[in-house]
């Protein structure tokens, strides 16, 4: 039985120093409804932050702290581990820099060794850039690739939850073309029970699928593509074989309206576009990510560094609020009582 934990601690790395991650950071710790339901500790760099401070022009100090243990989690404060991964003197907002790309990675290592420790309950991630990443010759494209590494984790399930609409995500970070070539009756079947585990751990109780249909009308009997009828349909047969509930091929023109209006509990959708897009349309600022299949929860803003606006002030906190605010809501789902 999982006991509810009144203010779970949240790890947040900050991101790349030269994007909007610092920013948004320290943004949406200026809301006092964060500290009514979670404990945030950042893993970053101070004097990053204290810039973002007076960048976000927000009332907010800053309390330099070695672990999880020592932090004050008071609504004013921003309990910050600080790695001096920087020379703040070359620091450019805006800009790709290997420094920035190391710094980011170093954050996000510190805070899976946190969590994997148990001194965090969960983390909420901000944006990194693929470019620094790769300047830095750090060898992941992005936080998923890096946290299933550092977790020795094989093929972590990503969600994104928007309102009351799941995703689910059957390929991610390939081309059309070869996502098509993973769209097979097994690879169907196995997601589809994975995300009924993910969906369990998560607490819902009832859990119904619907598969997006790739080809128009799902293929309307193979009339425009034999993809439903050759490999989709008896992957969700399989499935149903081993007790998931699951329908379709339903055609991706509206199998996310049915979802977003409670017809279905979550969608598995085929390729990275298909669920991106309905998601954010749906409410581009409050789609969460969240990473299943991880020792710990992972949540995460689903936008980029937007190095076009760093260090103006002017980007939008509400994602990474909505983010703090879900790993809050989930964090009793996966982990330890005693912290």
């Amino acid at each position: 039985m999982t006991t509810h934990i009144e203010r779970p601690i949240i790890a947040i790395p900050m991101g790349d120093p030269a994007g909007i991650g610092p920013e948004i950071t320290v943004g949406a710790l200026s809301k006092k409804e964060i500290y009514e339901q979670s404990r945030p500790i950042v893993i970053g760099h101070t004097e990053v932050l204290e810039k973002s401070v007076g960048i976000m022009d927000v009332n907010l100090s800053i309390n330099k702290v070695e672990s999880p243990e020592e932090g004050k989690y008071e609504f004013g404060t921003i309990d910050v581990i600080h790695l001096p991964n920087l020379k703040i003197d070359e620091l450019k907002f805006g800009e790709v820099q290997a420094q920035c790309g190391q710094a980011a990675y170093d954050y996000i290592k510190k805070t899976v060794d946190l969590a994997n420790a148990g001194d965090v309950h969960v983390m909420a991630t901000t944006p990194i850039n693929k470019e620094s990443l790769k300047a830095a010759e750090v060898p992941y494209i992005g936080h998923t690739e890096m946290l299933a590494a550092l977790t020795n984790t094989d093929d972590p399930l990503t969600m994104f939850e928007v309102r009351n609409m799941r995703i689910f995500f059957l390929t991610r970070h390939l081309s059309v073309k070869d996502a098509i070539d993973q769209m097979t009756k097994e690879r169907v079947r196995d997601y589809l029970n994975r995300c009924d585990k993910a969906l369990q751990r998560l607490g819902v109780e009832k859990r119904k699928f619907a598969v997006a249909g790739l080809n128009p009308h799902a293929g309307e009997g193979g009339l425009f593509g034999r993809e439903e009828i050759d490999e989709l349909i008896p992957g969700i047969d399989l499935a149903n074989q081993d007790g998931i509930d699951a329908v379709g091929p339903v055609p991706a023109d509206s199998v996310f309206h049915h979802a977003l209006n409670g017809k279905f509990d979550a969608v598995l959708s085929l390729y990275h576009d298909q669920g991106h897009i309905a998601a954010k349309m749906t409410d581009f600022e409050r789609t969460i990510s969240i990473t299943n299949g991880l020792p710990f929860l992972r949540t995460s803003v689903d936008h980029g560094t937007a190095f076009d606006i760093a260090g103006q002030g002017i980007a939008s906190t509400v994602s990474m609020e909505e983010c703090i605010k879900l790993a809050a809501k989930y964090a009793s789902r996966f982990t330890q009582e005693n912290i």
